[in-house]
């Protein structure tokens, strides 16, 4: 009896936490939902503008259906614009008008197409035409679909070419029902062109979002990311391990590493889905040229593969062997100085391209170059950092040893060799058998015996940093390379020249004009003959 008063009153307490903790749930599901609202609006504010804008045309779009005389004009086609303006409006206009052309573009075609597949089976027998109608929704769906698979049409016109498929196949089957397809067809037409309206509206005048921006402003922010990742890097690898402020702040320190070359990383898809869209919006400069959109995409790319080196760098301090941080702090300036002006280089670039200007012609200035001669000095000055230990020397004195002495050290070698192969085969022989205490007990000694093998080898204590600085070096020769692009990214979309450039083009374009002291003489010369 006690044991069952036990049991329930076990049961009632379970029952009890778990009422707690789902009220406490959904008490915390709205607190939550808000919270995670409020910083989705919080990161990009034009996010609630477009769910605003998206609301205000789906309701403009719904008087069609909920007002009489609009309805009796455009009847029960009127949800073909709601549905036009839920599947076109997008976030930026570049996607709005690729989306909203697509879809018109697409929808007239099939129409015309459905139309005259009617006109040519209207005077026939009923089983003709619907043989008809067969055989054509079987060649139009492979031949569309078929062109879907070329790149250019995938890449740009993929939407319209489904919009066309689905349009001509609703229009065409549901003739063979319906008898007046002409006016089907314009009510359809003239809905969805009413959608595409709005979308368009909203998009274009409307507070718009451009893609061409968004696609230039990522760019400015991915280079503020690489310097950000990289300062914090460097600085991290120098810190001194044995501070209180390392363990608060190494999580906020590899936050921003590892953020900072995600972002680049990561952007491959968003770039040229940018580029695309941007493509498509109209040309709001003043010169109406054709903005190359497709440079940033180039330069992301030279981006990408110089984020590489800051992953490497990365690697570097998350690696298993380190150098002490006595050897490291030896290293300390020249390798914070040549880290400092790679970031001063990325900042330029970055200022630059979002003032729209050309950068400085001294871009890699004598700094940097100043900066990786110290780093070069400072690592020959201690060579015997990078040349081994006294056991790595003996090591080197018996290999001389070998070398004159071949045809006894072969013996010796063979004959060593020779005990090894036994020896590893009697330990093979001894070896646990596969029972799960024996897996389990090489599965123990595994990292141990790994860890012994490593540190048995006489690496020098500098060789982990030699692999840092070396990577450093690595990043001042991809710098080069980024830009070469950014100004080639500056000539191309017509960036502005600076007041120092201005001033350097001005003074050798004078100099070009004035002629030379050589060709004054001769011309003065060949004027007194002249005259003679």
């Amino acid at each position: 009896m006690a044991m069952a008063s036990c049991i329930s009153k076990g049961k009632d307490y379970n029952y009890k936490i778990l009422m707690e903790e789902l009220v406490g749930k959904m008490i915390s599901l709205p607190v939550k939902l808000w919270l995670t609202a409020i910083e989705v609006g919080r990161e990009d504010p034009r996010r609630p503008i477009h769910a605003l804008k998206v609301g205000v045309s789906l309701t403009l779009v719904s008087f069609l259906y909920l007002l009489e005389p609009l309805f009796v004009t455009v009847g029960q086609d009127a949800m073909w614009a709601v549905i036009t303006v839920v599947v076109v409006l997008e976030f930026t206009a570049g996607a709005t008008l690729c989306k909203g052309l697509n879809r018109g573009f697409g929808t007239l075609c099939a129409a015309s197409l459905a139309f005259f597949i009617e006109i040519m089976s209207q005077n026939s027998g009923r089983v003709f035409h619907a043989s008809f109608i067969g055989i054509s929704v079987f060649l139009v769906g492979f031949l569309a679909t078929y062109v879907r698979f070329v790149p250019y049409i995938k890449k740009n016109y993929d939407y319209g070419v489904v919009i066309f498929l689905l349009t001509f196949n609703l229009i065409t089957v549901s003739s063979f029902r319906v008898h007046n397809v002409l006016h089907l067809t314009r009510d359809r037409l003239s809905t969805i062109a009413i959608g595409c309206g709005i979308c368009l509206f909203m998009s274009l005048f409307i507070l718009p979002n451009w893609s061409g921006e968004d696609l230039h402003n990522s760019t400015v922010q991915k280079l503020e990311l690489l310097a950000r990742s990289i300062e914090a890097c460097v600085n991290k690898y120098f810190q001194d391990e044995d501070k209180e402020v390392i363990a608060r702040e190494d999580k906020s320190s590899k936050d921003q590493i590892y953020m900072g070359y995600r972002a680049v990383l990561d952007s491959k898809s968003s770039d040229e889905a940018l580029a695309l869209f941007a493509s498509w919006e109209p040309r709001h400069s003043r010169h109406c040229y054709s903005f190359p959109w497709q440079q940033y995409v180039k330069l992301g790319a030279v981006l990408r593969r110089f984020g590489c080196t800051a992953v490497a760098l990365h690697g570097c301090l998350e690696s298993e062997i380190k150098t002490p941080l006595s050897v490291r702090s030896l290293f300390r300036d020249p390798c914070s100085r040549v880290a400092s002006e790679v970031c001063k280089v990325l900042d330029e670039l970055a200022r630059s391209i979002r003032s729209r200007r050309h950068c400085s012609p001294n871009m890699l200035s004598d700094h940097l170059h100043e900066a990786l001669q110290d780093l070069n000095s400072a690592i020959k000055s201690q060579p015997r950092l990078f040349l081994g230990s006294k056991n790595a020397r003996r090591t080197a004195n018996a290999l001389v040893d070998w070398r004159s002495d071949k045809n006894t050290s072969s013996t010796v070698a063979l004959s060593s060799a020779k005990s090894d192969i036994s020896s590893l085969l009697e330990g093979r022989g001894k070896r646990a058998p596969d029972t799960p205490k024996g897996l389990s007990e090489r599965k123990s000694l595994r990292p141990t015996l790994s860890k012994i093998a490593i540190t048995s080898l006489e690496f020098s204590e500098a060789l982990p940093f030699a692999a840092f600085a070396s990577l450093l070096v690595e990043m001042v020769a991809r710098l080069e390379l980024v830009i070469e692009e950014v100004e080639e990214l500056s000539r191309a979309a017509n960036f502005k020249f600076s007041q120092e450039d201005e001033a350097v083009i001005e003074m050798e374009y004078c100099e070009e004009k004035k002629p030379s002291a050589t060709a004054k003489f001769f011309q003065s010369n060949v004027v007194s003959q002249t005259a003679e």
